[in-house]
This record gives C-alpha cells, sequence and structure tokens, in this order.
C-alpha cells in the first residue's frame, strides 16, 4: 500500500524543510512513504529546499495558480504515481508531520473514506475570539450543507483512500477544503475527524489579504457549491419566496379593490404582476438547472471512471477500490 503526502507550496522555504523531514517513513499498514512537492509558482528556494530535504516527487507548477489548483494538482498527481492513499499538509509547519498516522487510522480501520484533522481552535487559548466565531460558523455552514460532522472545516490537514480522492473534481480557484467537504457529503463518502496538535502560522495568510475578504469569497464559494449539487432546492427556494410575495400582494390589492370599490392602489397590481412572472421564471429555471445537475452527476461519474482506468493502466499491480 503506497501513501502520498502531499505539500502545496508557494515561497515555503523557510518551513518545506522541517515539514518534510517530520513526515513518517514507516507507518503501520502502509507499505511505502513518499512525499509529493507541489510549488505554486515559487519565487524563492522552496523547490531547493524540498529536494535537500528529501522529497521524493516534486511537481513545478508554471505561474502561481492559487491553492485550490496547486491541490488539486497535486491530487492528480498522486494518483498517477499509483497512490493508494493520499495525505495533505500544508507546508507553513502548522501541522505536525508525526501525527500522520493518526489522520490515517480511521481509514486503514475500514472507518472512513476521508479523514480531517481537528485542531480544537474552539478551545484553543492560542488563537484570537474573531477566528474561533469565524472557524465555529464556517464549520456549522458546511457541516450543514454538506450533512458531514466535520469540526475543523477550515483545515487543510487531510487523508484520503484512492477512490475518494478519485472522486474530487474541484471548481473553486479559491480554496479547495469548503468545496472537497461538501462534494464528500453529496457523493455519500464516510467523513470523520480526528483531534491534531496546530501551531499558529506567525506569517500573514498567502490566501487572502484580510478578514472581510475571505468571509466574501468563502460565502461565494459555498453558495456556488451548493447550487452546483442541489439547484432544484437553490432556485426552487428562491422562485417560491418571489412568487409567494407576489401572490399575497395580488391579495392585498384584491382586498383593497373590494372594500375600496376598485379605486387607487393600482401599484400593488403592477408590483404582484411583476413579481408573480419573476418568481414563475425562477422556478422554471429550477427545473432546467435540476435536469443540468443530473448531467453534472453523469461527467463526475465519468471523471471518476477515467481516473480509476488510469490508476489501474499506470498501475497494474494496484488492488481495484
Amino acid at each position: 500500500m503506497l501513501l502520498i503526502v502531499q505539500i502545496p507550496c508557494h515561497n515555503e522555504e523557510a518551513g518545506v524543510g522541517a515539514v518534510i523531514r517530520s513526515v513518517p517513513r514507516v507507518i503501520a499498514g502502509v507499505d511505502r512513504v513518499e512525499v509529493l512537492v507541489i510549488d505554486d509558482g515559487s519565487s524563492d528556494r522552496t523547490a531547493d529546499e524540498a529536494r535537500a530535504a528529501g522529497a521524493d516527487h516534486l511537481l513545478r507548477l508554471r505561474g502561481h495558480r492559487g491553492l485550490a489548483r496547486a491541490f488539486e494538482a497535486g491530487i492528480d498527481a498522486a494518483l498517477r504515481l499509483g497512490a493508494d492513499l493520499v495525505v495533505n499538509i500544508d507546508g507553513d509547519g502548522q501541522y505536525a508531520g508525526e501525527e500522520i498516522p493518526l489522520l490515517l487510522a480511521p481509514i486503514l480501520e475500514g472507518r472512513a473514506d476521508a479523514v480531517i484533522g481537528d485542531r480544537g481552535i474552539r478551545d484553543s487559548r492560542d488563537y484570537p475570539a474573531l477566528k474561533k466565531g469565524l472557524q465555529a460558523a464556517g464549520t456549522w455552514t458546511v457541516r450543514a450543507l454538506s450533512g458531514t460532522q466535520v469540526k475543523d472545516a477550515a483545515s487543510g490537514f487531510r487523508a484520503w483512500t484512492r477512490e475518494a480522492a478519485q472522486r474530487l473534481h474541484l471548481v473553486s480557484d479559491f480554496t479547495y477544503t469548503l468545496e472537497s467537504l461538501i462534494q464528500a457529503g453529496k457523493d455519500r463518502l464516510r467523513v470523520e475527524s480526528v483531534p491534531v496538535s496546530a501551531r499558529p502560522v506567525a506569517r500573514p495568510s498567502r490566501l487572502f489579504d484580510s478578514i472581510p475578504q475571505y468571509l466574501r469569497r468563502s460565502a461565494a464559494t459555498l453558495i456556488r457549491i451548493y447550487a452546483l449539487y442541489e439547484p432544484l432546492r437553490v432556485f426552487a427556494a428562491l422562485g417560491g419566496v418571489i412568487f409567494s410575495a407576489g401572490f399575497f400582494i395580488g391579495l392585498w390589492f384584491i382586498y383593497y379593490f373590494v372594500a375600496q370599490g376598485g379605486k387607487g392602489h393600482v401599484q400593488l397590481l403592477i408590483l404582484s404582476a411583476v413579481l408573480l412572472i419573476i418568481g414563475f421564471q425562477i422556478l422554471v429555471m429550477a427545473l432546467l438547472a435540476d435536469l443540468i445537475g443530473a448531467n453534472r452527476k453523469l461527467l463526475g461519474d465519468l471523471l471518476f471512471r477515467i481516473k480509476r482506468l488510469e490508476t489501474e493502466r499506470r498501475n497494474p499491480g494496484a488492488d481495484r477500490d
């Protein structure tokens, strides 16, 4: 059984070497452990430090593509290398590579398809109250949208089986953490959380410039991904609210029409008609979006089968999931 530990990096020359050296090379239940570093267009010596620290594979992207694209490139490369298990760990030293066996335990015991490391932010004194509140709110939202019981939705310390990794198809350019969880929930994958230690990162985040920007982009990602997987529910709810508003405003006009002998309040009739038309159009859009969503599921299954065939072709001796 081959474990690939992937480390997406962008200008992490100061810490990537320590992260690589912290990865245990002998893990019970795993035959071989290899480290894959994804250099996301770094302008420093990240690649040189990775080689010096003993990285088995180095994937260098042309230009800075962002965390989501670097993560996806790493998953694709790991599968092509024949990985049976994939672990993702950040290159900034936030997570302890020595705890990878803890992360893998639920998978090796057959209880989970994907495991998320829980940093315990809500009970930690190392994180400010604002970050605790945002983490709790974000995790609650992702749990509600994905149907999973994950405890730390933003954690980048994660493990997947080969089949779970083959089912990852990202569309976001911002971050993979939220989208992959919603996708896992909608694909009915077994997702577990395990407590892990984490060190606060002193340097500013390279993913976003400010908290408002992070909130805005995260909210847009959640809405987009949930609408992608549940288009009928999203558009039907929106259309239903608008149509209902138009209907009740129409009843209000009828009341005034009867009570006052048909005089005045024509503006209510116009508003009611506009809302009813818009609401009906959105409801029709909901049906069309649901049909498109069915095609998305078929395409997702097709991509999964293609990835499986590619893995088997490149690694004929690999076990089928």
